[in-house]
C-alpha cells in the first residue's frame, strides 16, 4: 500500500564485545588462533599472553562498547507518511530488505511508531510436534484446550520438577533452578517467574526476595499500604512493568503519562536524559508533601531504579506461560515426538546434541542417518529416532534430497551399488554417507564399503564411452583382509560429522572416573566437600559488583542427569575451562531454597582417548 519508499525496517547498531574486539584486534596484530583464543579466554593471564597481548588488551578496553556494524532489527517495521528518504538513507542487506541508518531510540524521538513483528520458535516446535505424534501414533492433539492443560496433574508435576528442557522460555538452567527453588505448580505463579528471571528484575535482587516471600506469606512486611493493596499477588514485590506505573502513581502522586514515561525509561525502551530526572525531583518532591520520610522515599526510589533493564509486561508474561505449559503438556504425555520437533526447530537454548541426549533420557533408541530410513530433518518411526541429513557437516542438501525423493518414488535402497546407480551421488558426499555409518543396514563394515565405492566408482567410470590407450590385461580381483573398525572410531567420525558422539562421552575417557558421586547424590552431601564429573554443556559468564569475571556452569553427570556448579573470581581464573569435554570438579555441595550445586574450588580436563583413525 505504501510503496517502497515509505516502508523499511529498523537498524541496530551491533557494538563491539571485549572478546570480539580482542579478537579483531589480535588478526591485525597478525597473531596465531591459538594466542588469540588465549588472550580471549583468559585476559586476566597476561603472563601466558603473547608480547603483543598488552597492546590489543589497552585498546580492546577502549573499544569494548564502540558500534561495530548496522544490523536489522529483530522485528521493528516503519511506515511513513512522507519517504523515508526525507528522514534518513536506506541500507539494503543481504535477505533484500532495506534498513534504516537509525535505531528505535530515535525512531522514537523523531515520533515514528515501530510496529514489531516477531517469529516465534516455540510455536513452531508445538505446531511440529502435534504434526509428529499424529504421524507417529494416529493421534490428534488439541494444544488450544488450554483451561485443561493448566490442570493437568502431570503437566504440573512435570514443571514442579524442572524437567523442562525443549519447553519454551522454562528450559535454561537458571529457569528450570527457579522453578524448582519456587516448586513451581500452577500457572499463576508461572507468570510471575517468567518475568522475574528477566535481568531487570533478577539483578536487583527483586527476585531472591520474592523467592523467600513465596515460601513464607505470612512473614512479608509491607513497605506501605500502596504495595499491599496493588502487590499483594507478587508479596509487594515489583515483578511486572506494570508494577513500577503502579507504585509511582499510587504511592508518590505522579500522573498515569508520568508513570508510563518513567516504566520506558526503567525497561530500557527510551533513553534517559531530562526527562528522567524530571521526573525524579518529582518523586522526592511529592512524597516530602505526602508526608514519607526520606528513608521510605529513597527506599522505593531504589527499588523502582533497580527494575532497570529488561522486564516484561504482565500480558507477555501471561501468553509465555501458555506457551511453555502447552510445550510441557507434550513433553509430559508424547516426550519422544515433541523432543524430534524441537530438535527439527533448532535455535533452542541448547545445542543440538543435549535434545537429542534428552530424547534418549525419555526412552528413545538414537540412529544416526541411514539412507532406507532418516529424512532431510529427524524422523520417529516407533521409539527410534533417526536423525536428519541435515546434521550431517559438509553433506549437500541438494544431495541429501535427493536420495530421500529416490527412496521415495522407488522404494529402499538393496545396498551400495544400487545406492550409486540410482542417486549418482559424488565420491566425497558418498563418503561422507558410509563414514557416517548410513549404510549399516547391507551389515557391511564401513571399510569394506569404502573399497566397494572405489571399485563401483571404477566401473563407472570405465563403462563411459572413452578411447583406451593401452590395452589393460585382465587381473584377477585382490582378496584383502579389511580391518575391522571399532565403536570409538565411530564415535570420533560422528564427533566430526554430527558434531557429537552418539554414546556417552564419558565412555571416550583414557580412564574412567574414580568418582561415584552423581546429581542424584548432591541432596545427601550438602555442606559436605566432593568431587564429582561432569560433560560440560553450558556456560553463563557474569560479572561481580566489582567487575570481576565469575561463571555459572552446568554439566551432565556419567548417568545423564543435569547439575550446576559456581565458579567464583578466583576459582574462575586459577582453572578456567578448555573446551568442551568431561571434567572433574571439585568443590562443596551447597543449597540455595532447596537447589543444590557445586561451589568450585578446582576443576581438571579429562583425557580422551587418542583417535584411532590417525593410529592412537
Amino acid at each position: 500500500r505504501y510503496g517502497e519508499e515509505h516502508t523499511a525496517l529498523l537498524a541496530t547498531y551491533n557494538t563491539f564485545g571485549l572478546r570480539s574486539v580482542i579478537r579483531e584486534l589480535g588478526k591485525v596484530f597478525g597473531l596465531p588462533t591459538a594466542d588469540i583464543d588465549l588472550i580471549a579466554e583468559q585476559p586476566e593471564a597476561i603472563e601466558k599472553h603473547h608480547d603483543y597481548g598488552r597492546h590489543i588488551l589497552h585498546y580492546a578496553r577502549i573499544m569494548d562498547g564502540m558500534p561495530n556494524y548496522l544490523s536489522i532489527h529483530a522485528g521493528g517495521v516503519l511506515i511513513s507518511e512522507r519517504s523515508l528518504y526525507y528522514h534518513t538513507g536506506l541500507k539494503l542487506m543481504p535477505k533484500g530488505f532495506p534498513i534504516t541508518h537509525f535505531d528505535m531510540h530515535d525512531a522514537e524521538d523523531m515520533g515514528f511508531h515501530k510496529y514489531d513483528i516477531l517469529s516465534q520458535r516455540g510455536l513452531g516446535h508445538i505446531k511440529d510436534a502435534v504434526d509428529v505424534i499424529f504421524e507417529n501414533k494416529k493421534i490428534r492433539l488439541d494444544v488450544r484446550d488450554v483451561a485443561r492443560i493448566k490442570e493437568d496433574r502431570r503437566v504440573k508435576e512435570q514443571l514442579k520438577s524442572g524437567h523442562c528442557i525443549g519447553c519454551f522460555y522454562i528450559e535454561s538452567p537458571a529457569m528450570r533452578g527457579l522453578l524448582q527453588k519456587l516448586r513451581c505448580d500452577n500457572y499463576v505463579h508461572l507468570v510471575a517467574a517468567s518475568s522475574i528471571i528477566r535481568p531487570g528484575v533478577a539483578q536487583s535482587g527483586m527476585m531472591r526476595e520474592y523467592i523467600k516471600r513465596f515460601h513464607h506469606p505470612d512473614e512479608v512486611e509491607y513497605l506501605h499500604p500502596v504495595f499491599e493493596e496493588h502487590l499483594s499477588e507478587t508479596f509487594g514485590v515489583m515483578v511486572y512493568q506494570e508494577d513500577v506505573m503502579k507504585v509511582v502513581h499510587h504511592f508518590a502522586g505522579l500522573d498515569l503519562d508520568e508513570s508510563d514515561i518513567l516504566r520506558r525509561i526503567m525497561t530500557g525502551k527510551k533513553k534517559s536524559g531530562d526527562t528522567f530526572k524530571r521526573l525524579e525531583e518529582k518523586y522526592f518532591r511529592n512524597c516530602r508533601e505526602r508526608g514519607y520520610s526520606d528513608e521510605l522515599s529513597r527506599e522505593v526510589w531504589r527499588m523502582v531504579e533497580s527494575f532497570s533493564g529488561y522486564s516484561f509486561c504482565k500480558a507477555h508474561s501471561a501468553s509465555f506461560a501458555v506457551e511453555s505449559f502447552q510445550s510441557l503438556y507434550l513433553k509430559a504425555y508424547y516426550p519422544l515426538e515433541f523432543m524430534v520437533a524441537v530438535i527439527n526447530n533448532f535455535g533452542g537454548f541448547y545445542s543440538t546434541e543435549f535434545y537429542v541426549h534428552e530424547a534418549r533420557m525419555c526412552g528413545a533408541r538414537i540412529e544416526a542417518p541411514c539412507v532406507n530410513n532418516s529424512n532431510l530433518m529427524t524422523t520417529i518411526k516407533g521409539d527410534t529416532i533417526y536423525l536428519g541429513f541435515i546434521h550431517m557437516k559438509n553433506l549437500e542438501r541438494k544431495a541429501a534430497i535427493n536420495v530421500c525423493r529416490e527412496r521415495k518414488n522407488r522404494g529402499p535402497y538393496a545396498g551400495i551399488d544400487d545406492f550409486m546407480a540410482r542417486t549418482g551421488i559424488d565420491s566425497e558426499q558418498l563418503q561422507l554417507l558410509i563414514r557416517i555409518g548410513a549404510f549399516r543396514f547391507t551389515g557391511r563394515g564401513k571399510f569394506e564399503l569404502m573399497w566397494e565405492k572405489c571399485r563401483l566408482r571404477s566401473l563407472t567410470i570405465s563403462a563411459h564411452d572413452q578411447n583406451i590407450l593401452f590395452d589393460c590385461p585382465e587381473v584377477e580381483p585382490l582378496e584383502l583382509e579389511l580391518p575391522k573398525e571399532s565403536r570409538l572410531e565411530q564415535s570420533y567420525d560422528e564427533i566430526e560429522l554430527l558434531g557429537f558422539p552418539l554414546c556417552s562421552p564419558f565412555e571416550l575417557l583414557q580412564e574412567q572416573p574414580v568418582e561415584n558421586y552423581c546429581a542424584a547424590d548432591l541432596p545427601s552431601l550438602g555442606g559436605k566437600k566432593i568431587s564429582i564429573c561432569g560433560y560440560l554443556v553450558c556456560v553463563k559468564p557474569v560479572r561481580t559488583i566489582h567487575r570481576q569475571r565469575m561463571a555459572f556452569v552446568t554439566w551432565l553427570d556419567k548417568d545423564g542427569h543435569f547439575f550446576d556448579s559456581v565458579h567464583f573470581p578466583q576459582q574462575w581464573q586459577q582453572f578456567p575451562l578448555r573446551g568442551r569435554a568431561c571434567y572433574r570438579i571439585e568443590g562443596k555441595v551447597t543449597a540455595d531454597f532447596g537447589l543444590f550445586s557445586v561451589e568450585a574450588s578446582r576443576i581438571q580436563k579429562l583425557a580422551y582417548r587418542s583417535d584411532p583413525r590417525f593410529g592412537g
